[in-house]
This record gives C-alpha cells, structure tokens and sequence, in this order.
C-alpha cells in the first residue's frame, strides 16, 4: 500500500458552460465508441481482478489513518490485490478530478459526494453501478433512503454512480459548562441560541459566544441558519424558482452575518471547518455549527463532559429545518482498466465491518444497515440524537439541488468569497442572496430544458 497525501493549489472555477461543454464532449465520445481518451477518460476494461488499483480520498489527511486501517484489511482478503492510496484535501478534490476527466489520469475508485455527482457523471466520468450492486452481497443491505439521495443527484436519470458510505448531518455543538456557569438554558430554539451568543460574549476577555464559518464550506451553514429560522421548506418555489431569496430568507441571513465580530472572533471570516472547530475545542467559545464529523475530535480535546451536539436549533412554530448534508460515498471510474479488482473494494469497503469502523472514526451514521446497529452509534451522542431528529418527524430537510451540474461551482467558489463580503458588510445579504437567486435559476432553467 502507497500512501501519499496531495495538495492542489487553487481550486479552478468551473462555470455552468464548461460543465455543459465536458457533458456533450462525453456524450460525442461514448457516440463515436471511445476508445481510452477524450472526456470522462474512456471506457476502460473490467480487468483480471487482480493486481493494483489507485483509490482517491476526498477527504485525505483527516480520514488517512481509517483508510490505510481499511485498505490494509482489503489487501490482506485479497492479496493478489494492491490498493495505492491518494489522499486529497476536500477543498481540492473535484478540481483535481475534474483536471484528470478532461487530461486524463483518474483514479480506479474515488470518493464521490453528492454534491459532485452531477458534475462527474455529465462528463461521462463515473461507471453506472446499479447492475453490480444487485449482483452484490451489498444488495439490500445499504440505507434505502442514502441509495435514493445519490441516484437523485446523479443528473435526474435514476442511475447509481455512487455507493454510499455515510450521511452527515448538521450539529449546534455547544459548551455545557459555559451554559451553565451562565445559567443558560440548551440552546434548542433559535431565539436562545441568540440571547446564549450575546450572553457568552466578553470580548475583554477573549470570550466569544459563537464561532462562525467564513472561509471554505460557508455556504451550507449559512443556509442552515436562513432555512431553519424562516422555516422555508423548500428550496424551489410552485414556479421552480430558488426560494434562497425570499425575503424571510433574506432576513434571517442579515440577522445570521450580523454575529460576525459582534459576538465571533474576527478570525472567523477566513476560517475553514478545521481552524473553526479547533478554534472552538481551544478556547473560551459558547458554539459552534459543524457537523458530525468533528465529533470525535471534540471528544479529544475536551472529553465528554464539557460539550455536547445537538440537532438544529427549532424555529418560532416548533419545527425544525434544515438543509440536506450530501451523502459521501464511492465511485467507480468508467476509464478504470481494473473493473473488477475496483469493485472488490468498494463492497469491501462498505461491507458492515469496514463501514461500521469508518464511521466510528467519521463520526456519521453508517449506510450499511447491519453496521448502523453497532454499538458505538449509542455511545455518540450528537450521532444518536441527529438519527433520532431524521426520524422522529421533529425535521423538515430542505433538499438542495445537488442534481445541478454547476451545483458546487455556484454554492462554493462563486458564493464563498461573496458570502465573505457579507460578513464584512461591503456587500448586502439581499444583494448576495438576489445574485445567487439570479444564477441558479438560470442553471435550473438550462437543466429543464435539457431534461426535456
């Protein structure tokens, strides 16, 4: 096993024209019987069975030491099998993919979100998997409502490009002795989430009642908060026009920004999840939203007395909203030369062993349904609570279009920086949020027509 760890550079945007560009490039190719180039990189060939596949890491660096644990377990079932390891940071991934679609040098197996599907499988990257996994020990034994989420995001045909691995879910993670020694009631609703950010806050001291994310991946907690205090459940309107500026939407987000510097560290306008969450675990701050994800390391820095994770705050009329998370998962590369040894590994990988041990470490709820009895999803508390939230009817999801090629092109690189103004007040929440409006009818429009 070959391990490395890779780092990119800056992301490349990616307008709704290129993606529309690599998907018809993909479509002329598999037209003409593409013989191993062009877009999406080939058709490749199911191979021996045998001998060495390349996995990508969408998330290299902070789940490296589960998969070496995983890939070291796959090698020694099959060791006439050797996995080379690449491991990519998260921010860089689909740029890195996207490069290798259109130069080649994809990767056997990668990790696949959601949220990427769409712009993957448009350029013909990804292998449909729907025949393999009725073939496979895996069948019916993976979360039905996961399977569904990813075929929904694949581009609206229906087909499974991506075997899910694990759901997320938003997480209010806020510190028990701060709220107490405040005499502070649980931050459930939103109304005391803002009085508990106010209260917390002692700027003289270095104490700040929140910590918000301003850098990479923004986007998604920032809709949380406008979705969830509107109470807004969905995202398309009766004229399938985005709801992301209404004007309660609107609102909301004012109110969310105005907590920057207010009652957060200036710092938090650059910060990415990890300096966030580390910030947070450090030092004297009341919240902070994240996910599920950074649990454990929580637990690490503060043991389990001090903090706890709980599910979204609940609006004015009880019920709480929030947007949906993308379901990571694994993909098979249609240019893969080893099909077969490929397929190996991911239903290894997501057997109910190895997928029970990546989301223990994940800290998210595991796609294999025998793995999500495990014993551990008791002992986690915020996993516990956010399945519990998920199926109790206390939650409204509201599904974002991850089905949209230029998806993630509109709600990170474009949105990030803008969203980064906001905060800065040199540009206005309707002005950011009308802008944003604008373009994602635009893509939804040119995916209708296109769907026919």
């Amino acid at each position: 096993m070959k391990i490395s760890i890779l780092s990119t550079g800056t992301r490349a945007r990616r307008t709704p024209a290129v993606v529309a560009l690599g998907a018809v490039l993909a479509l002329t190719a598999t037209a003409c019987g593409d013989d191993g180039s062009g877009a999406g990189g080939g058709k490749g060939a199911e191979g021996s069975g045998t001998g060495k596949i390349t996995f990508w890491d969408n998330n290299g660096g902070i789940r490296t030491a589960v998969w070496k644990e995983i890939i070291a377990d796959f090698e020694k079932a099959n060791p006439d099998i050797d996995v080379e390891y690449v491991g990519i940071a998260a921010t860089e991934y689909q740029s890195k993919v996207d490069t290798a679609i259109q130069g080649g040098g994809l990767p056997d197996v990668g990790g696949v979100t959601a949220s990427m599907l769409a712009g993957f499988s448009a350029q013909g990257a990804l292998e449909p998997l729907d025949g393999r996994l009725t073939e496979s020990s895996l069948n019916g034994k993976l979360n039905k409502d996961m399977v569904e989420s990813v075929k929904a995001a694949g581009g609206g045909d229906g087909t499974l490009y991506s075997v899910p691995s694990s759901a997320n879910n938003g997480v209010l993670y806020y510190r028990t002795d701060l709220f107490e020694k405040a005499g502070l009631d649980e931050p459930t609703t939103w109304d005391a989430f803002y009085a508990a950010a106010d209260k917390l806050t002692d700027k003289g001291k270095n104490a700040f009642g929140y910590t918000i994310r301003g850098g990479s991946g923004s986007i998604a907690q920032a809709f949380d908060a406008m979705y969830g205090q509107s109470g807004i459940t969905s995202f398309w309107d009766a004229e399938k026009k985005t709801t992301v500026n209404d004007p309660e939407n609107v609102e909301a987000l004012e109110k969310y920004a105005a907590l920057y510097k207010r009652v957060t560290p200036a710092a938090d306008v650059n910060n990415d999840f990890a300096k966030m969450t580390a910030q947070w675990d450090t030092g004297t701050i009341g919240m902070v939203n994240h996910n599920l994800g950074s649990y454990t390391d929580h637990v690490k820095a503060l043991g389990t007395g001090k903090f706890r994770g709980i599910p979204q705050p609940v609006g004015p009329s009880g019920k709480r909203v929030q947007v949906s998370n993308p379901v990571d998962g694994l993909g098979l590369f249609k240019s893969s030369k080893n099909k077969e040894a490929a397929w190996k590994f991911i239903e290894f990988a997501t057997s109910t062993e190895q997928n029970s041990r990546f989301n223990e470490s994940a800290g998210q709820v595991p796609s294999n349904t025998e793995a999500a009895d495990d014993a551990w999803i008791q002992k986690a508390e915020p996993t516990k609570l956010a399945a519990q939230a998920l199926n109790d009817g206390s939650t409204t999801i509201v599904q974002l279009p991850y089905y949209l090629p230029d998806w993630n092109t509109l709600s990170k690189s474009e949105s990030e920086p803008a969203f980064q103004k906001v905060l800065l007040g040199e540009t206005s929440a309707k002005d950011f949020l009308d802008d944003l409006a604008e373009k994602l009818n635009a893509a939804q429009a040119e995916w209708t027509e296109q769907m026919g």
